[in-house]
């Protein structure tokens, strides 16, 4: 469900027309030793979450002695090209969805997924796919942004429900706000059921996450909305997730993805590495929410967390 779209992208038309990555006969050999450019460009997939990501990527290698420039290309279709060839030489991705979207760009969009919920895995394949093109994909942290569900506190409450096996114990009926392709997604209706038992009478199509989505919850118009584990709303709402406690939703752990003859040293490796200890999931929503909700830009949110753990001087 990575699929998202942001006001003010940067349209990068050169990007479409020279991004070639390696010869297609050396895909599968990796002969060049990683590079170590002095200037990186830093890319965001354009939604909040990524600019903070992106944002902090960048501080980071400042501090580590590169210059950097930061450039937003929504359409991963544009921008995984041009990590490829190196006009971008960093973005911060999720393991799962990447090694999927990878899959399908080198197998056909009928090949079977790739991402589990499983990290290893998950990362395994990942790499195992990202490596021919030239690309590294460094070691993932403890933050995850995957498919959530929340209820209303109350209902929670009322209910004694803190996971989904709860849930589907309780026997209630649930009408579930969500995308309209949820009726036929695994992680969603048909998991849900086959996974947790849960008693899905059926799919309010009102997107994932939406405001419309959890307005519908929050009445009582439906019970549960499929959203996001970094959603920074759902205190609004009086919404609380509920713990995804059989692993039904894939390792979106988040990743930097880096051009490995650009970006491939250690002084990379280790600057970013930095986060990995640090950054959780409730740490993304929290300044998810101070620049959705409290308007501040996504360069000072970032800052202001990377000097308060001191990982910025």
């Amino acid at each position: 469900m990575r699929a998202r779209t942001a006001a003010g992208t940067v349209l990068l038309l050169a990007l479409t027309g020279c991004a070639t990555g390696p010869a297609l006969e050396n895909r599968g050999e990796v002969t060049a030793p990683p590079g170590d450019s002095r200037h990186l460009t830093i890319g965001s997939a354009g939604f909040t979450e990524s600019d903070l990501l992106a944002q902090m990527y960048a501080q980071l290698l400042n501090q580590a002695g590169y210059r950097t420039s930061l450039i937003t290309v929504a359409n991963r279709e544009i921008y995984e090209p041009a990590l490829e060839s190196g006009q971008i030489d960093v973005v911060p991705e999720y393991a799962a969805t990447f090694a999927d979207w990878l899959n399908a760009r080198t197998n056909g969009p009928d090949a079977p997924p790739v991402g589990s919920p499983d990290l290893t895995t998950t990362m395994k394949a990942l790499r195992r796919l990202a490596t021919p093109r030239g690309l590294t994909v460094l070691d993932p942290g403890r933050a995850v942004d995957q498919n959530a569900f929340a209820v209303t506190a109350a209902y929670a409450r009322r209910h004694h429900l803190r996971t989904l096996t709860d849930l589907g114990a309780s026997g209630l009926k649930v009408r579930l706000a969500a995308g309209d392709e949820c009726v036929q997604r695994p992680y969603c209706e048909p998991g849900l059921k086959k996974v947790y038992g849960i008693d899905i009478t059926g799919v309010d199509p009102k997107g994932v996450g939406t405001t419309q989505a959890k307005r519908a919850v929050q009445s009582g118009q439906d019970q549960m909305v499929l959203t996001t584990t970094t959603d920074a709303t759902l205190g609004q709402f009086g919404l609380v997730l509920l713990a995804d406690d059989r692993h039904l939703q894939n390792a979106d752990y988040v990743v930097p993805v880096v051009n490995r003859a650009r970006a491939g040293s250690e002084r990379v490796t280790k600057a970013l590495g930095k986060l990995n200890d640090i950054l959780t999931t409730a740490d993304l929503a929290s300044m998810n929410q101070q620049v959705d909700s409290w308007r501040r830009l996504a360069q000072d949110v970032a800052r202001t967390y990377l000097r308060d753990r001191d990982l910025l001087k």
